[in-house]
């Protein structure tokens, strides 16, 4: 994807979390190709000052229990960083994470219908989440849905490990 708008590189800030079980491993490879593959991040100014020209490169970490989206430029200059409470995620990471599980155990077991049944949920959990990521963003940045419910897997990841 071409434009200003968006997002060229995310990285996840793994220092002091355990090691990624295979199926967390998983979904954060896919959810980091797919958001770099299509998404809409737009920096809201704030203040009067100008926002730098896009793309970006973002850097989500965890950091004294908050959600932290470091951003720099595509040529690593600093932008800033939106520091973000986790309260408002903690339930629905916990519900995803919950769903998630009994998916993965699905999948090994039941019939497509069950399983069916299951990822609506699952989902449907993952559409709140983004809900709330773009409620949490508001007057920092401006993500599409796509871009929010990719931006949320990795969130519940580091949330997990976090």
């Amino acid at each position: 994807m071409s434009g200003t708008h968006r997002l060229c590189h995310v990285e996840i800030d793994e220092s002091g979390m355990p090691a990624p079980t295979p199926e967390i491993e998983q979904e954060r490879r896919v959810a980091i190709f797919d958001l770099l593959e299509d998404n809409s991040f737009t920096l809201i100014p704030r203040e009067d000052r100008p926002v730098p020209d896009g793309p970006y490169r973002l850097l989500l970490a965890i950091r004294e229990k908050r959600l932290v989206f470091d951003l720099q430029t595509e040529a690593e200059e600093p932008i800033g960083a939106f520091h973000l409470s986790l309260s408002p995620f903690r339930q629905v990471v916990k519900d995803y994470w919950q769903i998630c599980g009994s998916y993965f155990e699905a999948v090994k077991t039941l019939p497509p219908a069950q399983i069916e049944a299951i990822d609506m949920a699952r989902r449907g959990i993952h559409n709140e989440g983004a809900r709330v990521l773009q409620e949490r963003l508001e007057g920092k940045a401006d993500v599409d849905i796509d871009t929010a419910r990719r931006l949320f897997t990795l969130i519940s990841v580091l949330h997990f490990g976090g």
